[in-house]
């Protein structure tokens, strides 16, 4: 099924640790809408705009697979919101820093980037068309312990 013209419902729901474990991470009606509009608003414009595949390493997961990967219990993944993206080639910094500048999001982080390595980390971005905040943040490891800071630091 495709949700967008460049993006399909199999790459926003697959994912390793639900075939590795045997968990099911089928979305419902109500998801696939809400991958469908993370997809038209927020991946294919970047898609357009980049000329260039964008991979997706992280979409839906349902509960299940939420808590196998440790993921947030309010996780906006859970709901078909959110995606963990990169692209090839790319400096993960200025993906996000093209998103912050251009797109209408819920919410935006740059996760583990390492200035200097340009395909370190990725960038989770969400899509709430009821909640479009623009919030972005900055994950990155203290003393062994995943810290949010405000807005994208390099």
């Amino acid at each position: 099924m495709r949700l967008s013209a460049n993006f399909t419902l199999h790459e926003m729901i697959k994912s390793e640790t639900a075939l590795r474990l045997g968990l099911d991470n089928s979305p419902s009606e109500e998801v696939i809408t809400n991958l469908q509009m993370l997809c038209v608003n927020v991946l294919q414009p970047i898609r357009d705009y980049f000329q260039t595949g964008v991979k997706v390493n992280s979409g839906y997961r349902s509960s299940e697979v939420n808590v196998a990967v440790g993921g947030s219990p309010t996780s906006d993944h859970c709901r078909g919101m959110a995606a963990d993206i990169e692209i090839p080639g790319l400096a993960n910094f200025e993906l996000a820093a093209w998103i912050r500048e251009n797109l209408n999001f819920t919410q935006l982080i740059l996760e583990f980037y390492t200035p200097g390595i340009p395909d370190s980390g990725w960038v989770h971005v969400s899509y709430n068309p009821e909640n479009l905040k623009g919030q972005v943040m900055t994950a990155v490891k203290q003393n062994g312990r995943t810290v949010y800071l405000n807005e994208l630091v390099y």
